[in-house]
């Protein structure tokens, strides 16, 4: 272990965190995949040495979680790096936390491939891009001697390794009435595949026509990839019919830039587009204008900091913090439950992920791919490189109609889509 490992003795989970160890199970694994596609086959054995000498600089990553009387917390993983493995199973499985040496991640690989896989207590998204690229990143230099002798070895100048809580540094102490959101929403059903299986579909197509696509409809990007893919459940779903649930899309919001953190601990925010069928036959552009009034009001500073109050006003409030945690676990999970069936599915985006120009000629694209929630089936994540979006859709059903309907929706606006599921290719 190196010297810089030890320094970490122990830490808090995040604001954010409290919840997932209360409710990941084999069931709902809490598991998120990151993914790279190379341009050549992967060598296990480098990839087993990259992470062995890269782990042990990333605090967040390098710890195991213990249960402590009040809470759950880290302390620092004095075991080997988890053996890095060929991918044998479904995405997304559920890692214990006493298998796997104790870590809450893993890397598998399978030919051009690489997955990362993190439990979401560790962190959020972009702090798994932080670590995985500095994984790429040695792999490369070790597969390719003349990077390293281009670059030398050390992180790059963009690579964070702050551990801060950002919900407890930007904590303003400000709350108001705001609770959680409990009206039930419409649920995707149908059948479902055999248990531990995940069905993904990619769809992979250009930024600069989605970009375009979103403009001639007067909005962003991520509201059109909302709305399209509301108006997709809408179509299959209710059949342009009147539901007196609405379908409610949350769609989770890196809070970095807002308060200009560099934390590599979970720091998000989670935000709804919630569309009530008042008619039948809603068009396209009708709910893309309904997305864009729900998303655009709630992507504030000010909201920003509603939300952090009153979730860190709940882990602060002093009666709260001196309940032992079996009592604490019992009131999260009776919360969880109580609001989880608020949202019909999740559309994350990661954006546009940046890559250090000497690495670009070895690195094709990533994926990203979620693990489903109570009360959520199907869930979508997007990943943009290189000029090219990724839109994976995870689903535990069998059902493939709510995906088709939404790349051809794509389709018809003149985005040319290729599909990859069940390791095939082909043009919709």
């Amino acid at each position: 272990m190196s010297p810089r490992s030890k320094e970490m003795k122990w830490d808090k989970l995040d604001n954010t965190a409290l919840l997932f160890p209360v409710i990941a199970d084999e069931s709902m694994s809490s598991v998120y995949r990151i993914s790279v596609t190379l341009t050549q086959v992967v060598d296990p054995e480098l990839l087993q040495q990259a992470l062995d000498q890269v782990l042990p600089l990333f605090d967040i990553f390098h710890a195991r979680m213990r249960r402590g009387l009040f809470w759950y917390y880290f302390e620092t993983n004095t075991r080997p790096a988890p053996r890095v493995r060929e991918e044998m199973t479904c995405p997304c499985q559920y890692i214990p936390p006493y298998q796997n040496n104790n870590y809450l991640f893993r890397v598998t690989y399978y030919e051009k491939r690489i997955n990362l896989e993190v439990f979401h207590v560790l962190t959020d998204g972009m702090g798994a891009i932080n670590f995985l690229r500095e994984l790429i990143y040695k792999y490369l230099r070790l597969s390719h001697p003349d990077l390293q002798k281009q670059l030398g070895d050390g992180l790059c100048s963009d690579t964070s390794l702050n551990k801060e809580d950002s919900y407890i540094k930007n904590y303003n102490g400000k709350t108001d009435c705001k609770k959680y959101k409990t009206e039930r929403a419409l649920e995707l059903e149908g059948e479902f595949l055999p248990p531990h299986m995940l069905s993904v579909m990619h769809g992979y197509f250009s930024l600069e026509e989605v970009k375009k696509a979103a403009k001639k409809h007067g909005v962003s990007i991520n509201t059109y990839l909302v709305g399209v893919y509301t108006y997709s459940i809408y179509k299959e779903v209710l059949h342009g019919g009147v539901s007196k649930r609405p379908i409610s899309i949350s769609v989770p919001v890196n809070l970095r830039p807002f308060y200009q953190s560099i934390t590599t601990k979970n720091f998000f925010a989670m935000i709804e587009s919630v569309f009530r069928t008042e008619k039948e036959d809603y068009t396209l552009e009708e709910i893309l204008k309904i997305v864009e009034g729900n998303l655009k009001p709630q992507l504030t500073k000010e909201n920003m900091d509603r939300l952090i109050a009153y979730n860190v006003s709940n882990e602060l409030n002093r009666m709260h913090r001196i309940v032992p945690l079996f009592l604490k676990q019992l009131a999260m999970k009776w919360v969880y439950r109580s609001t989880a069936l608020s949202n019909t599915s999740t559309i994350t985006n990661l954006g546009e992920l940046q890559i250090r120009d000497a690495y670009k000629p070895f690195i094709e694209r990533f994926h990203v791919v979620l693990s489903m929630s109570k009360g959520q089936n199907m869930k979508c994540a997007v990943a943009t490189y290189n000029g090219e979006m990724v839109y994976s859709i995870s689903t535990k059903l069998s059902d493939v109609s709510i995906q088709r309907r939404f790349f051809r929706t794509l389709v018809e606006d003149e985005v040319s889509v290729t599909l990859e599921t069940n390791g095939e290719r082909y043009e919709i």
